[in-house]
């Protein structure tokens, strides 16, 4: 497996480098609810679990990260696309090869260790990018196996919900949250996989409810992620006749 190299000089620069240009130019806002840090994970190493569908939700939880104090983040990632961008080993990331049993074996103690050392660590338990409205979820076995050569860790169930809705770049949101923080050791592999999966089918469907609910617009409780820039639409708004000259 590929382990993570971090370098923090390289981590300032890539960060400013996606908030200031890569999200902007193409998302028109970004928001997040909840907390991230929550107490009841004081202490622990804290596993964040995400839905997956797009190619941006890397990048979106980097972005969200990055905001955070205190414990250093780290990302789970496919080794043939690590291998590909390989400067993300820079920012934390890490390999899994889900097609080779011993480095399947690697990546789940590696991840162990960085949550038993008080670290935090992003993953897709799903595996792979699926369409964001597909149900039910479906985990696989790896956060189960996680969290039994980790048991002290705390899971946060992360969502991110996008689209395109009344501008034309996207705008997605991240919902954290209620903290789990069970008997990981004591629980069967099935029914740790049951509770995770639970728990994030059912945020993400409370997710989904509060978006249709504001029609589209960002819910109150969304707090920015990134400073909002114009879409197209709100330009020619702007350069209509007689809107300019006010």
């Amino acid at each position: 497996m590929l382990e993570a190299v971090k370098s923090a000089r390289f981590d300032r620069w890539f960060y400013r480098y996606n908030s200031l240009y890569l999200l902007r130019r193409h998302f028109h806002c970004i928001g997040i609810c909840g907390d991230l840090q929550p107490a009841a994970a004081a202490g622990r190493g804290i596993l964040y679990l995400m839905n997956h569908s797009s190619w941006w939700d890397g990048l979106l939880a980097y972005h969200a990260a990055g905001k955070l104090s205190g414990s250093r983040h780290y990302y789970m990632m496919e080794e043939e696309q690590l291998r590909k961008y390989g400067f993300f080993r820079k920012l934390g990331a890490y390999s899994i090869n889900s097609g080779s049993t011993g480095d399947l074996r690697a990546s789940l103690h590696y991840t162990a260790g960085l949550l038993q050392a008080g670290e935090s660590v992003w993953m897709y338990p799903e595996g792979e990018i699926l369409p964001l409205e597909h149900r039910p979820l479906s985990l696989k076995a790896g956060a189960a196996l996680i969290l039994r050569l980790s048991p002290l860790t705390a899971v946060v169930p992360v969502t991110l919900y996008h689209g395109l809705f009344r501008h034309t770049k996207p705008e997605a949101t991240l919902l954290a949250g209620a903290p789990l923080v069970l008997p990981w050791a004591e629980m069967d592999r099935s029914d740790t996989i049951r509770v995770l999966e639970t728990a994030l089918g059912i945020q993400l469907d409370d997710h989904r409810s509060r978006i249709f609910n504001h029609k589209g617009h960002m819910p109150e409780e969304f707090k920015p992620l990134l400073k909002r820039g114009r879409s197209t639409n709100e330009w020619l708004d702007v350069l209509r006749p007689g809107r300019g000259r006010r």
